[in-house]
């Protein structure tokens, strides 16, 4: 049972027992808008915080792995951006995982076929990746994730398997949308902001900082202060004797569906 689920339950068993004890005393009002703002409280930040796995299963990093780390890209593909990005990674001959919008899937299909020709697995992250993902219903999301797959599967002939949520939100529709897809949850535990962070010298700071074996680092294809930095991140690894594989190999699993 997922741990909103249980925290549901929970919930409402102590409201209960607050009525059971209220009606043979007293309890002020307050307590219940306390334990009602903590509950909402709790709902927000596991929403916003794919690592708590309350909503849905992710896989954050690899507790397997004391040798390799994992970088994957989301947001792309884009011309300009996801190309160069696919020349850093083929220049130190690393492969990754781009988990990809299928609007952009569906605009740019030569970029994805380089993506998979070039050996990195192309993943789903929703089909137009707008602010409103989450306010959909279930169906709605499970039709819009489906979209993607299948745009992703005309050009490389495989279904992905992995899927990101779009800003890493989650909620109890996501949830019910990915469990009828089947799909494995990725999400990550290094953050590495490049979107936020201008400053390469902050970036890369950021993202070396306390880096170690079964990490999952979080890139955008979009962001030019992450092309500038991701050399010296992929020679850093090395430094530190570490070394990047692709997603798939850090956690054993297949990244498509078998036919």
């Amino acid at each position: 049972m997922p741990r909103y689920k249980i925290a549901n339950a929970c919930f409402v068993l102590l409201v209960l027992l607050l009525l059971a004890f209220d009606w043979q005393y007293f309890v002020q009002p307050y307590v219940y808008g306390v334990v009602l703002l903590l509950f909402f409280a709790l709902q927000a930040y596991c929403s916003f915080t794919i690592s708590s796995g309350f909503f849905i299963d992710a896989i954050c990093y690899s507790k397997e792995s004391a040798s390799a780390i994992a970088i994957t890209f989301d947001d792309g593909p884009i011309l300009e951006k996801t190309d160069k990005i696919l020349s850093i990674l083929k220049d130190h001959d690393l492969e990754s995982c781009f988990f990809c919008i299928g609007d952009r899937v569906t605009k740019h299909p030569e970029l994805v076929s380089r993506i998979h020709n070039d050996g990195h697995i192309v993943a789903n992250h929703s089909y137009f990746h707008k602010w409103s993902f989450d306010l959909q219903s279930a169906k709605q999301m499970e039709k819009e994730l489906l979209e993607t797959d299948n745009a992703i599967e005309r050009i490389i002939n495989s279904r992905p398997r992995y899927f990101r949520p779009p800003f890493g939100v989650t909620n109890p529709n996501l949830s019910e949308a990915v469990r009828l897809r089947g799909y494995q949850t990725v999400g990550w535990n290094v953050r590495s902001l490049d979107t936020v962070i201008k400053d390469p010298k902050k970036l890369l700071k950021r993202i070396t900082k306390g880096l170690k074996g079964g990490d999952i680092v979080l890139f955008h294809d979009y962001s030019d202060q992450m092309l500038e930095v991701l050399p010296s991140f992929i020679t850093h690894v090395n430094t530190i004797g570490l070394k990047i594989v692709r997603i798939d190999k850090l956690l054993g699993q297949n990244p498509y569906f078998e036919k």
